[in-house]
């Protein structure tokens, strides 16, 4: 097929390149990998999903060091008042802690205390927590780079499409082109014709007509054209003025074959992406299961106390309560467990589970979006093969057909109306190959990315 094809578009090239709309020695193409890198380091949704990433990856440290033991040092300067009453209360916020004397009425005469305290906790045994929280902040951040991924991977495939566009509408811009100098001709003749009484004056005027709506198509593509270049400045940061696809022969011969994609759905980054999303709910299921389990602490404390009261209940000044009088140290170990963990637990687990269940099915949704893919692109191909075929064969003799209609003309043997249909169906036949050229390399580069080999077509495009 590679053979056949590079003889039938030499075909075409020649033709077109006679009337080639940029002189190739005047110009720096911009290669298809040019381009891709230029939107790979540019594209702001890239520096965005890459931010994202290194975000994800400053938690997994931020997860390990939350497992560091504490150690809180505090003091507390107070001026207040100090009475006090026997009984027990519960642990309130709003109701400060009050040590002071038991007596009959109210003192209201202020007192000052100092405080500090060393205080340091550590987790001795969290039956798995602290494993289920690093796994899955590592999974998460698996997700986030699994993200970037997929995204460069749509970008790639973005600006590839695009640029394939760009080449096939450069194409059609010198087939347009020739339509045009081909009527410009007629025109010409035409009127050298009139001039000498040759042929009716008339005929000039169906010349024009034909001659304007050929320009007129040439503007309506090369409009497509400036809409193509702003869609490719949009992803690659380029100007859009700057842009400009290589048309030679030698840069679009087909040098790869269909056949050689084979399909990888085990690194595709449009699959891993559903993978990593499901690794990271199974992940997050293991945490809840793991954040509904007893904790074992280790708490230590040393703190010193000043008053300017004095053991007897006196008053001094509050000077006096500034220093450190009263010295304590404790350390224990404690054992917390809510009773009532079992109800929400089991709660927790089903909305993760769920939530799995759902990642399972996207992941196998994706896997079946590609197949279909690769189903459809493989057919494709095949139509644009039997197309590329046929085409050829449909140009040249378009080609011979008006080459004999234009001497018949001249010699007065057919009408005008005869060589325009002929002008016509050699333009048809032209912008019919450009189409199934264009067909075939977006048949071929679908395989490719449903088949995760677009790297590899995006190198065989220079």
């Amino acid at each position: 097929m590679i053979v056949f094809f590079k003889r039938k578009l030499c075909l075409l090239f020649f033709s077109i390149a006679t009337v080639q709309t940029i002189n190739a020695q005047q110009n720096n193409y911009n290669s298809l990998p040019m381009l891709i890198d230029s939107a790979v380091k540019n594209f702001p949704q890239l520096l965005q999903k890459q931010a994202l990433v290194n975000s994800s990856r400053a938690n997994v440290i931020d997860v390990k060091h939350s497992f560091i033991p504490t150690l809180n040092v505090s003091d507390e300067i107070n001026v207040a008042s100090a009475n006090q009453l026997p009984g027990t209360s519960l642990p309130l916020e709003i109701i400060p802690s009050i040590s002071g004397a038991n007596r009959a009425s109210n003192n209201w005469q202020p007192a000052a205390t100092n405080i500090g305290v060393l205080y340091s906790e550590y987790l001795l045994a969290d039956f798995g927590l602290k494993n289920a929280k690093i796994k899955n902040a590592e999974s998460f951040s698996n997700v986030q780079m699994s993200d970037l991924q997929r995204t460069v991977f749509s970008v790639k495939a973005s600006v590839t499409q695009l640029y394939l566009q760009l080449v096939q509408i450069q194409f059609r811009l010198n087939a347009e082109k020739m339509n045009i100098e081909r009527y410009q001709y007629i025109f010409d003749l035409i009127k050298s014709l009139t001039q000498n009484g040759i042929v009716a004056g008339v005929d000039s005027s169906l010349a024009k007509a034909e001659l304007s709506k050929a320009r007129s198509t040439y503007n309506q593509i090369n409009g497509i054209l400036f809409q193509l270049k702003d869609q490719l400045s949009f992803y690659t940061g380029i100007a859009s003025s700057k842009i400009l696809a290589d048309t030679s022969n030698e840069m679009y011969l087909p040098k790869i074959l269909p056949d050689q994609f084979a399909m990888d759905t085990l690194h595709h980054p449009l699959i891993d992406y559903y993978i990593k999303k499901r690794d990271f709910n199974i992940a997050n299921e293991k945490l809840v299961s793991k954040s509904f389990q007893p904790k074992i602490l280790l708490a230590g404390s040393t703190w010193a106390r000043g008053s300017s009261i004095t053991y007897n209940d006196q008053y001094q000044s509050l000077a006096n309560g500034l220093g450190y009088e009263r010295f304590n140290y404790a350390a224990g170990v404690s054992f917390v467990y809510d009773l009532f963990n079992g109800i929400h637990r089991k709660d927790k687990l089903q909305i993760s589970h769920f939530e799995t269940e759902a990642a399972n099915y996207d992941l196998l949704q994706q896997q079946l979006s590609l197949n279909n893919a690769l189903i459809q692109s493989q057919d494709a191909i095949k139509i644009a093969d039997d197309n590329l075929r046929e085409l050829p064969i449909q140009m040249n003799a378009a080609q011979e057909v008006y080459h004999q209609k234009l001497a018949q003309y001249k010699a007065g043997i057919i009408s005008l109306i005869d060589l325009t249909n002929a002008s016509f169906v050699l333009y048809r036949s032209q912008i019919d190959y450009i189409d199934a050229m264009n067909s075939w390399y977006i048949a071929v580069f679908n395989k490719a990315t449903a088949t995760n080999n677009l790297d590899l077509f995006i190198q065989q495009i220079k």
